[in-house]
């Protein structure tokens, strides 16, 4: 197949697209990925065809404070950006980010099946659960249900909104008002975090996560036997702000060695028994006990895969969510608000209770329960999925 992939320049967005570039050309397909510029030469050393996504850069006028304008407004002029290069290279099928949706619109424009890929647990609203973002479980009993009841409909008044807009760009950009989806959908995440709901769709496929690296380099873990803490700070924009800083001085004295993973801001002086700096992350994870991070969905995945369990530091968007799903398998603790003592409290008892480890390690298990998502790719191509 020749595949298109678009995804927007947010690490947790383009490293998936990545990962999935590369699981096609490993099975014979041929993909080229149109992203952010920052990661476009990283691609191209990892062996992907890339190029710059067209239309990313905010338009005057534009009013980024309104997400669903972000969103949709913002898909058609993509869409119209990306429709000479799509042409271009006649793709058989796009795969388009659940918040790059251009590339979705464009495939429709061109009469091209897509697929949406995404990096994250199926946040589609659901009759069953409470609105995505409570961070709550499903309600129990008839006030637990009542209270999703009324949640989702408080909730349901800006899902309207968002469907509105999306209407409104579809239309100006010559599409009939009605979106009828993808052909298939890649929820590529672990089964473990993901709620089951009644009215899963169809064509929805969990994948497991979607993971690159964006180095080779391998940072070495400071010298000893205490037990190694990871931190990677949240790379999203809605993060928590001085994860690393507040767990170097929570930690400071409590008998363990620190490994930060960090894309910026590693410079400067650090204790001894502090590492800082740009490394492959899944190395780092072989050697840690817990690790702390933001709750972001790739990091949090990439460590239960590895059977680690963590502290979580949640910002905003998803990441609330997340770990309270996390949470409530058992393999995380939440800090928040989070300060230096409360860091340190928090990393300390996942050291301590080795129940923490043991659910980790049971979430990891479910990553052989996911669907290939290239197979699912190669079936869209082939007319076995229809939206």
């Amino acid at each position: 197949m020749r595949v298109a992939v678009v995804a927007g320049p947010d690490p947790g967005h383009a490293f998936p697209a990545i990962a999935l570039s590369l699981a096609l050309i490993q099975a014979g397909d041929d993909p080229i990925l149109y992203t952010g510029t920052r990661w476009v030469e990283a691609a191209r050393a990892a062996g992907v065809e890339a190029e710059p996504l067209k239309g990313l850069a905010p338009r005057p006028g534009d009013d980024d404070l309104d997400a669903g304008a972000r969103i949709h407004s913002r898909a058609a002029y993509i869409s119209t950006e990306l429709l000479p290069d799509l042409k271009s290279v006649s793709p058989d099928l796009v795969v388009s980010d659940i918040l790059t949706a251009g590339g979705g619109l464009a495939a429709e424009r061109l009469g091209i099946p897509w697929v949406e890929l995404s990096p994250h647990p199926l946040y589609s609203p659901s009759r069953g659960l409470p609105p995505i973002g409570s961070g709550l479980a499903p309600g129990i009993g008839i006030r637990g249900r009542l209270r999703d009841t009324l949640m989702r409909a408080a909730t349901g008044r800006s899902i309207k909104q968002g469907l509105a807009q999306r209407s409104q760009a579809r239309v100006g950009i010559g599409l009939p008002a009605l979106d009828p989806g993808p052909h298939a959908r890649l929820i590529a995440t672990l089964p473990a975090l993901e709620v089951p709901r009644p009215d899963w769709p169809e064509h929805a496929h969990v994948v497991g996560p979607l993971l690159w690296e964006p180095t080779e380099v391998i940072l070495d873990p400071p010298p000893g036997d205490e037990p190694l803490v990871m931190v990677a700070p949240s790379t999203a924009h809605t993060g928590a702000v001085g994860m690393f800083e507040g767990t170097v001085e929570g930690l400071g004295g409590a008998g363990v060695r620190l490994i930060a993973s960090m894309l910026d801001g590693a410079e400067g002086e650090h204790p001894d028994w502090v590492r800082a700096g740009l490394g492959r992350q899944d190395a780092m994870l072989r050697d840690a006990s817990v690790l702390v991070c933001g709750g972001g969905h790739g990091m949090l995945a990439k460590a239960l895969l590895a059977g680690v369990p963590t502290v979580v530091v949640p910002g905003g968007g998803d990441q609330w969510e997340l770990a309270n799903r996390a949470a409530r398998a058992g393999t995380s603790v939440i800090v928040r608000p989070a300060d230096a003592r409360s860091i340190r409290d928090a990393v300390l008892q996942v050291l301590s209770d080795k129940r923490f480890a043991e659910a980790a390690m049971s979430a990891a298990a479910t990553a052989s329960q996911v669907t290939d998502p290239v197979a699912v790719c190669r079936q869209v191509v082939n007319g076995g999925v229809t939206a």
